[in-house]
């Protein structure tokens, strides 16, 4: 797995791996991550993976998916914490 770019971020953080014909984009915040595996072939060349990330509406679904798993290991866990 090679790493194509790591982009820092205050709320959470991308990698973007290449790996065996496909791209694995990682986000990261905390203890929780979602990834998303994009064959390389399906962009178009020359496509700026990093460009399209920054995608407002995308990006908005992201922090709100992680608000929702945040929440839903909280509850799942509060009767034994």
């Amino acid at each position: 797995m090679r790493v194509v770019k790591e982009i820092p971020g205050d709320a959470y953080n991308i990698s973007i791996f290449s790996w065996n014909g496909k791209y694995l984009i990682k986000f990261e915040q905390g203890f929780f991550e979602q990834t998303y595996k994009v064959n390389e072939l399906d962009l178009l060349p020359g496509t700026d993976l990093p460009e399209i990330l920054k995608n407002k509406k995308f990006l908005s679904n992201i922090e709100r998916r992680f608000e929702e798993m945040s929440s839903d290991f909280h509850e799942l866990i509060a009767d034994y914490v």
